[in-house]
């Protein structure tokens, strides 16, 4: 034991012996390394800014109402948090290893649950690999099947990791946006008035494309792509032999009665879809990180290279806790005592509230049909003051979320973000909203709502 103590003290001060008489210890202990070589890989050019971090920062430094990230500030479900207390205080072998590619009573749970959803036989330890969320489940996507100049078309506004996992791989983005048609006067838009042109999407498919990212229900937007949207994707992607990267992590949270699809059911996609879900997101306890990802075993052999070669595996007692829930889920589910029906029809009410507030002030919203978001339109504060202090071509919209954010106190994401370089202008009059709060933060947000809206008043 002494020895080995020695030992760690002769590491920790062996920096210091090198240091010249009278050198300042702080100084010796905080040196930067400078190299004649490019010390960042190439891969991590140009994708090292993240927005949200600064969005983050603000909502630290002033008091406000975070409506901006997409987290539920309310508990799990009480069999969920009592299958995570389960996990960590039970069998004590949960302490330890699993199986590299899942927890086998996730694995198998996960194939019987969604096999019946899109039509397949699933065999756990081939079609399921179980993630570090969906974010692991997109990443090792991207970095098992995207090669150097790869086209990965990406339907915008989409979830801002899509664009850097691409460029990692050494892929090229192709981006093609949703675009809205207006409602008519007097009525807000909804989500589903976004669009594809069919024509433009059919244009950016080449002999190069090798990937689709499809995102439904979308995040920003609260989009849930129709079945006849779906089929004009697949039909492309078939007739291109495109892959598609189908993130599903809103699935259960669709309203007013409209169905989420999944691509991979729809005839000839199974064999060339991945589908992504996400624990986190389907029993709200984003930070268990516990995600998954579906496919054919020939493309799914390819992600588990990647897996057993980078995290090998996830941990067992939040997989253990998953098993759980869905466990749960399958005794009930199509049923009133569902909790994949019963979190929808709460957070509709959540999103009516919403709604009906944030038109106090002026602001518009968009109607989603589905996710934890909304977005709303903007325009006429743009048009009433458009000089808000932000850098040069900074885009509207975060000009203005951080002007709410310092002076009204509440924080919501610029909906620019969420697009290409060459569209945040285009789209720089959106901000986005989550709802899937706790009943006190939409009362806070009220709050602040109806003081604003008194400021308003001459």
């Amino acid at each position: 034991m002494f020895r080995r103590a020695a030992a760690i003290s002769v590491l920790l001060v062996w920096p210091v012996w090198g240091r010249k008489a009278g050198a300042p210890l702080t100084r010796c202990l905080h040196q930067t390394l400078t190299m004649a070589k490019q010390l960042q890989a190439r891969r991590l050019n140009g994708i090292d800014h993240n927005p949200w971090l600064e969005f983050i920062r603000l909502s630290k430094e002033y008091d406000v109402v975070n409506l901006g990230q997409g987290f539920p500030d309310f508990s799990p479900p009480d069999f969920a948090v009592q299958a995570f207390q389960q996990a960590t205080s039970g069998n004590f072998m949960l302490n330890q290893y699993t199986m590299a590619f899942g927890y086998p009573p996730l694995t198998k749970i996960l194939a019987s649950f969604f096999g019946k959803l899109l039509g397949q036989e699933l065999d756990p330890l081939k079609n399921v690999l179980v993630t570090v969320g969906a974010y692991g489940a997109l990443f090792t996507a991207f970095q098992a099947l995207v090669d150097e100049g790869d086209e990965v078309i990406i339907i915008e506004p989409a979830f801002d990791c899509y664009e850097p996992m691409t460029l990692m791989a050494g892929g090229r983005p192709v981006f093609v946006s949703l675009r809205p048609s207006p409602a008519p006067k007097g009525q807000l838009e909804h989500s589903n008035d976004w669009q594809l042109d069919p024509t433009e999407l059919a244009s950016k498919f080449t002999p190069r494309t090798k990937a689709l990212v499809l995102n439904t229900p979308n995040n920003p937007l609260g989009k849930v792509f129709s079945k006849m949207e779906l089929e004009l994707v697949a039909d492309l992607c078939q007739k291109h032999d495109v892959l598609c990267i189908s993130d599903e992590v809103y699935q259960w949270l669709v309203y007013d009665g409209h169905q989420h699809v999944s691509i991979a059911s729809l005839p000839g996609m199974w064999g060339r879809t991945l589908t992504i879900g996400s624990a986190g997101k389907s029993f709200s306890a984003t930070g268990w990180k516990v995600g998954w990802v579906m496919g054919p075993d020939n493309i799914m052999k390819h992600l588990r290279t990647v897996h057993q070669n980078s995290v090998f595996h996830c941990p067992t007692q939040g997989q253990a806790a998953v098993a759980q829930c869905f466990e749960q889920e399958q005794q009930h589910f199509g049923q009133p005592s569902s909790y994949f029906l019963q979190l929808p029809k709460a957070m509709q009410l959540n999103r009516d509230h919403m709604i009906r507030s944030l038109q106090s002030v002026g602001l518009k919203p968009l109607i989603p049909q589905g996710s934890y978001f909304l977005i709303a339109d903007i325009s006429d504060f743009k048009r009433k003051m458009p000089n808000l202090p932000g850098a040069e071509d900074e885009p509207y919209d975060r000009c203005f979320a951080k002007w709410m954010i310092k002076n009204k106190g509440l924080v919501a994401i610029p909906v620019s973000i969420f697009f290409s370089k060459p569209h945040q202008k285009d789209f720089d009059h959106y901000i986005r909203f989550c709802f899937v709060k706790d009943e006190a933060t939409l009362q806070a947000m009220d709050e602040r709502l109806q003081k604003w809206k008194r400021e308003l008043q001459p």
